[in-house]
């Protein structure tokens, strides 16, 4: 059954420590993603004298805090007055670029996000409420198919559209299956061919509806990169 964030929280003592375990078992996610959190700052911790991490309930809170979901009904009423918003979490520089070219040549309605690692992307995603996720399968912190299982447990994808980008073949995302099952792929070497029609077909009536994002003086030389780099990829 999925769980909502509230729910966790009220579960959560913020003068309790807990382990990793205990922790990465409310989250939905994994013991290693947990210990990257950690590593990274995101949760406070101190170490026993056996060298294991306690996580204070308090960053703990905090931090689910962060990653709550607003309520639906009030962002889709946000939604109707602020520009379409993606998120894509992705840790290559160059398919940053990429999609951010084909963004700005196909859909100047769209503010674009990006965050280059699983774990400042979740927090993203919970600050955002974007309409659609465009992610990595694999990814420093927490991984693609960590945060996709993560989001999905604790209900707060919602309605936002969601496009998976790999460049592992068939064969080697199989692993990933569980998480995969009903998510659009995108392939990466497909990419400039096939994701600008998918997100028209995600975002639909919001993109003919939404206001267009703030116009960026670089905008249009970036549409000719973005042309120039369709035409050498195609």
């Amino acid at each position: 059954m999925k769980r909502q964030m509230t729910e966790i929280d009220t579960e959560v003592q913020p003068q309790a420590t807990y382990t990793t375990l205990e922790v990465a078992r409310l989250l939905g996610m994994a013991v290693r993603s947990v210990q990257l959190m950690v590593d990274r700052g995101d949760l406070q911790a101190w170490r026993t004298p056996g060298g294991h991490r306690r996580i204070t309930g308090e960053s703990l809170r905090v931090w689910i805090e962060r990653s709550r979901s607003a309520p639906a009904h009030s962002e889709s009423r946000r939604r109707s007055h602020r520009p379409v918003r993606v998120l894509l979490i992705e840790d290559s520089s160059h398919f940053q670029q990429l999609v951010r070219l084909l963004v700005q040549q196909h859909f100047p309605q769209i503010q674009l996000h990006v965050a280059d690692d699983g774990i400042s992307g979740l927090v993203s995603f919970g600050q955002l409420q974007p309409d659609l996720l465009i992610v990595d399968i694999v990814l420093p912190g927490i991984d693609g198919a960590s945060m996709i299982m993560g989001l999905r447990n604790h209900a707060l994808i919602g309605d936002c559209g969601l496009i998976v980008l790999t460049a592992l073949n068939d064969q080697e995302r199989s692993e990933y299956a569980h998480a995969l099952h009903g998510v659009t792929v995108v392939h990466k070497p497909d990419l400039v061919r096939e994701l600008p029609g998918l997100i028209e077909r995600m975002l639909g009536a919001r993109l003919a509806a939404a206001p267009e994002a703030a116009v960026n003086p670089a905008s249009a030389p970036a549409r000719r990169r973005a042309a120039a780099t369709a035409t050498l990829q195609s």
